[in-house]
C-alpha cells in the first residue's frame, strides 16, 4: 500500500487476515475503517454463543491450533495485548493415538528431535523407522523441493505403509485439508520444512485454553479502536467504485481499499471493474472442515489432542481434543474432520452418529 500519508482505509473483512491488515495499517498511520458483516469479528476462527439464550459459555465455529513457526500470528496476538500464557497451551509436537502410541517430539534441535521421535516410535519396525528417517534426510538434502506434478501420495510412494497411515496421511490431511491422493507434495514439503524443520520450538503444538475470540478477534478489535480505527460489524459492503486515485465504498470515499473477505465476496465487489480477476477469484472453491462437539460427562483422554485413526470403515474425524485439558470444560470433546466435503454431502445426522461410533471404537478405554 505505499508509505504512509494519513490516507483513509477500508479493510474489508473482519477475519482474522483482515484483522492483521487493519492493525498494521493503523500502526503506519493510517484512518482505518474495519467492515464486517457478519455480528462477531474472527471469520473461521472466532467464538459464537451457545445453548439457551445465548447463556452458557461460547464455543468455537470449528477446533482451531496454532504451531511455533506461526511466529508473525504470534507477534500479532502479543502486539494487541493478548494473554498469551493464558490463551495458549504450549508443548512439543505429539501424534499419539488413544493407546498412547505414536509420534513424541521432544525439545532441542530440530532434526535431531525429529530422529529421537521416529527412533522411539513404539508401533514400528525398525526398518519402518529408518526408511522415514533416510527419506526426510533425503528431502532435507534437496532443500525440501520436488517436482510441483507430484501428489503426496506419489512422493511418499516408498515410504512403508503403516508410517504413511500413522503419520503421512494424518499430518497430510490436517495441515492441507486435502487428502494424500490429491495434495500437492511440494506444498506438503514446504510446510515440514517451515513447521517441523525450521528450529527450536517450530513445531510446538498451540492448543487454545481460551474461545477464539480472545486469542485475537477480541483484544485486535480493542486495540484498533483505542488507535483510532472505526470497527464496524453487521455491515457488508454492497458497492466497491474507482473515484480518482481512490475508491468509493457504499458511497464513502477511501485511498485505499484492502480485500480480506472470502473469494466470492472479492468476486462479487470487483466484476464491474476486473473481471477476469473476478472470475478467476469465482473459480475458487473451498473444502470445508467439520467440528463434532461432544459431551461425554467423565470422560479424560491422556493428553490434549488424540490422533484417530480416519477413512470409510474407520470414521471421519482425524483429531479429537479433550477441552478438560484445555477450557477446563471436562467431558467436552471436539472432533475434527478434514476434507469434510463427501461427510458434508452425507448430512450432520450421517456425520455426527459416524464420529460417535468411531469414538466409541478407538476411545472405549477412557
Amino acid at each position: 500500500m505505499g508509505d504512509s500519508t494519513n490516507r483513509r482505509v477500508a479493510v474489508v473483512g473482519g477475519g482474522w487476515a483482515g484483522l492483521a491488515a487493519a492493525v498494521e495499517a493503523t500502526k503506519g498511520g493510517d484512518r482505518v475503517t474495519l467492515f464486517e458483516m457478519a455480528p462477531t469479528l474472527g471469520g473461521r476462527a472466532r467464538s459464537i454463543p451457545v445453548g439457551p439464550n445465548a447463556g452458557h459459555s461460547p464455543l468455537d465455529n470449528g477446533q482451531h491450533i496454532l504451531i511455533g513457526a506461526y511466529r508473525q500470528t504470534l507477534r500479532l496476538m502479543a502486539k494487541v495485548g493478548a494473554d498469551m500464557d493464558a490463551a495458549l497451551l504450549r508443548s512439543p509436537l505429539t501424534l499419539v493415538d488413544g493407546t498412547g502410541c505414536g509420534l513424541r517430539l521432544p525439545s532441542g534441535p530440530a532434526l535431531q528431535a525429529f530422529a529421537r521421535a521416529v527412533l522411539s516410535h513404539g508401533k514400528w519396525t525398525l526398518g519402518e523407522r529408518m526408511s522415514l528417517l533416510w527419506t526426510a534426510t533425503r528431502w532435507a538434502a534437496t532443500g525440501f523441493r520436488c517436482a510441483d506434478s507430484l501428489s503426496v501420495s506419489e512422493l511418499c510412494a516408498g515410504i512403508p505403509p503403516p508410517v504413511q497411515r500413522d503419520l503421512i496421511e494424518p499430518l497430510c490431511v490436517a495441515a492441507l485439508n486435502t487428502p494424500a491422493n490429491q495434495a500437492s507434495a511440494s506444498v506438503f514439503l514446504r510446510v515440514l520444512r517451515d513447521a517441523m524443520f525450521a528450529g527450536a520450538g517450530s513445531a510446538d503444538l498451540l492448543l487454545p485454553r481460551r474461545p477464539l475470540g480472545e486469542l485475537l478477534p477480541e483484544p485486535a478489535s480493542r486495540w484498533l479502536t483505542q488507535h483510532g480505527a472505526q470497527v464496524l460489524t453487521s455491515t457488508r459492503v454492497m458497492c466497491l467504485e474507482p473515484n480518482g486515485s481512490g475508491w468509493l465504498v457504499d458511497g464513502d470515499r477511501f485511498d485505499a481499499v484492502v480485500l480480506c473477505c472470502t473469494a466470492g465476496e472479492a468476486a462479487r465487489l470487483v466484476k464491474d471493474h476486473d473481471r477476469p480477476w473476478a472470475e478467476r477469484a469465482a473459480s475458487l472453491r473451498y473444502e470445508p472442515i467439520v467440528t463434532v462437539y461432544a459431551m461425554s460427562a467423565g470422560t479424560r483422554l491422556p493428553q490434549a489432542m488424540t490422533l484417530l485413526r480416519s477413512g470409510e470403515t474407520d470414521g471421519p474425524a482425524q483429531f479429537v481434543f479433550d477441552q478438560g485439558w484445555l477450557s477446563g470444560r471436562s467431558g467436552l470433546l471436539s472432533f475434527v474432520i478434514s476434507a469434510a466435503q463427501p461427510w458434508v454431502e452425507a448430512g450432520s445426522a450421517v456425520t455426527s452418529t459416524a464420529t460417535f461410533a468411531q469414538a466409541q471404537t478407538q476411545l472405549r478405554d477412557h
